[in-house]
């Protein structure tokens, strides 16, 4: 809310120079009061000159003609001007516009309470014309600075939101391997180290799935690097799909190789959510004719579950992941190998 009008500020009364339009409405139920300051008004070309005779259609006539200045009576039959000014604060419409308060009496405790009620300046009817011009001059420029520096602000939010949420886009593209839409071999080390040290702390399980496409090189061979890319995207798929969990992290490790971070899991739990993405990734039934291991598209897994501990790093759980991976390939492949 601004202040009330200063009479020893820098401002001239004569100034002319506003670009915008000062847009006066009047709130009085006495009609030569209207005319009275319609004629004042119009002696200056600047403002434009609303009346509104009945209080109770002030606040909507305010919210339709969007005034600078409202110059409101205080006595007025059926209306109380107090409680008129407070309502006007109270509308998304009227709650910054200056409200210069009009009354027949000079006294102190209703200038007090003028202001406690949410008035910026005061006057005693009928003012003198050069003053009552200065002083809606004075309330609409402040209330229009006011609108302005409110639309930059605005508009500064709305940019800083907007650059958020592109650095936000930009983060999440720079974790994404651009293939597959999984994590990338990035944000998969960053995410380890973070549980890693979460699992230190709270001496909880941390499960991790090694996942190889079998027989992947004879596949592009075979069908293309096209087809392989898709493969993969489907592969990729069904790995998200099996970690449902917001914790859970799905990455492409690199090439036909993904990996799946299960924080708080058990041995027991790593070990069927594994089996139930081996069996998900057969079941795709992508045709793969020199497999060994079937007629279509398998992958291995190796599992590995521990309580992570001070003394080792995270990449030690990821070597024994590899490892248990290396037992299921050499195993006959299309399984699940765990880690001792």
């Amino acid at each position: 809310m601004e202040a009330s009008f200063d009479p020893d500020s820098p401002f001239d009364p004569d100034d002319n120079a506003d670009p915008a339009p000062i847009m006066v409405l009047l709130v009085d139920d006495q009609a030569i009061i209207g005319e009275a300051i319609r004629r004042a008004l119009a002696q200056d070309p600047d403002i434009h000159f609303q009346y509104c005779q009945h209080g109770e259609q002030a606040i909507a006539m305010a919210t339709d003609v969007a005034p600078t200045v409202i110059l409101q009576d205080l006595v007025m039959p059926g209306t109380d001007g107090l409680a008129l000014v407070r309502e006007y604060r109270t509308q998304p419409a009227t709650r910054d516009v200056p409200i210069i308060v009009m009354s027949t009496k000079e006294e102190a405790a209703i200038k007090s309470a003028a202001f406690a009620a949410g008035a910026n300046d005061y006057l005693v009817k009928l003012p003198d014309t050069v003053e009552l011009i200065a002083r809606i001059r004075y309330h609409s420029r402040s209330y229009r600075n006011l609108m302005q520096r409110n639309q930059v602000y605005r508009a500064l939010r709305a940019s800083q939101q907007k650059l958020l949420e592109i650095n936000r886009e930009l983060e999440r593209m720079t974790n994404l391997d651009g293939m597959t839409g999984l994590a990338n071999r990035r944000y998969f080390d960053e995410c380890m180290a973070t549980e890693w040290k979460r699992g230190q702390r709270a001496q909880s399980p941390l499960s991790l799935l090694m996942i190889d496409v079998d027989d992947f090189k004879s596949y592009n061979d075979t069908y293309g690097h096209v087809a392989g890319d898709e493969a993969l995207r489907s592969v990729a798929r069904a790995l998200r799909s099996c970690c449902a969990r917001p914790q859970d992290v799905a990455a492409r490790f690199g090439g036909e190789e993904f990996v799946a971070v299960l924080p708080s899991t058990s041995s027991g739990g790593a070990r069927l959510l594994a089996e139930k993405f081996r069996r998900t990734v057969e079941q795709l039934a992508i045709a793969h004719s020199r497999s060994s291991s079937g007629p279509v598209l398998t992958a291995s897994i190796g599992c590995s579950t521990t309580v992570p501990q001070l003394d080792k790093a995270f990449t030690w759980q990821i070597e024994r992941a590899d490892q248990a991976l290396y037992a299921a390939k050499h195993g006959g492949k299309n399984r699940v190998g765990i880690a001792d």
